[in-house]
């Protein structure tokens, strides 16, 4: 049976599979391999996913999740293989390549992510050929929800929004700008913060200016991402994440824009991942 794995910084789905069918989910604590120890990985899969599932089925895992590169891949499959005694197949790969593998399959294509953060890469059906590097929040990250909500309290302090957009803001979040300043100057986790505010826009995206701020936004994701792949117009160009999936409409017309096809949006890569792995 093969275990799949969509590993975020808050939780981990794992789905089992027979064949074409799925025996099996569970969800567990979200495990950071560039910050835990083989040892405490393992620990956390003992303790939260085995009871779950029935491990001595496993013969094969697939592990997706972000900060899976080097050396964090070879540590992830350490910590599985200490819990699974019957695999013979363990691949660690990157959230960019689940992202890749669910939306394109074994097609060409452009492969996004907009979710907390935004990344992107052009995949040949096989393996990510190019991807442009996101950069995080301060620096990149264009059209993630982060730089939503960091663009949504610049134009709120900077009185760039309607004053009946600014109460409805304070009314709905109950916060102020010393305390804002505070979160995302002196606090962990800003990027999160300023994420957890987006969902505003989206409530409110009949306004002009909150319609604006959106549509520029993923015109800078455009401009600074897809456009760096080549021939970009003519591969569809797929997203996954929570604001493609609820900002679909307002995505498309900033694609529209650049002449570029989108082709599917999906939420989360599970569903997708599920459907490469039976096939693969």
């Amino acid at each position: 049976m093969k275990l799949i794995a969509d590993c975020g910084s808050t939780k981990i789905d794992w789905v089992v599979l027979d064949g074409e069918k799925v025996v099996g989910t569970a969800t567990t604590s979200g495990m950071n391999a560039l910050m835990m120890s083989v040892e405490e990985m393992s620990e956390r899969i003992k303790t939260e996913l085995v009871p779950q599932i029935e491990s001595s089925s496993i013969t094969e895992v697939y592990y997706y999740g972000a900060g899976c590169i080097g050396q964090a891949c070879n540590d992830v499959a350490e910590a599985v293989r200490k819990n699974f005694a019957n695999v013979n197949v363990v691949e660690v790969n990157s959230d960019l390549l689940a992202a890749a593998r669910a939306l394109c399959g074994k097609n060409k294509g452009i492969a996004c992510i907009l979710g907390t953060g935004s990344n992107s890469c052009y995949y040949d059906g096989e393996k990510i050929v190019k991807n442009v590097s996101p950069l995080g929040y301060i620096l990149g990250d264009e059209g993630s929800g982060a730089v939503l909500g960091k663009l949504l309290v610049g134009d709120l302090f900077k009185e760039q929004l309607p004053a009946h957009l600014c109460n409805k803001f304070y009314d709905r979040f109950h916060l102020d700008r010393l305390e804002i300043i505070t979160r995302v100057y002196k606090q962990p986790g800003a990027n999160k913060f300023l994420a957890s505010l987006s969902p505003f826009l989206c409530e409110n995206i009949e306004e002009p200016a909150i319609h604006r701020l959106v549509l520029n936004a993923f015109k800078s994701f455009f401009v600074r991402n897809v456009e760096n792949y080549d021939n970009f117009r003519d591969l569809p160009c797929n997203f996954v994440g929570s604001v493609a999936y609820h900002y679909r409409q307002v995505l498309e017309e900033a694609a529209l824009t650049f002449g570029i096809n989108i082709d599917k949006v999906i939420k989360s890569p599970m569903e997708g991942l599920i459907n490469y792995h039976i096939n693969n």
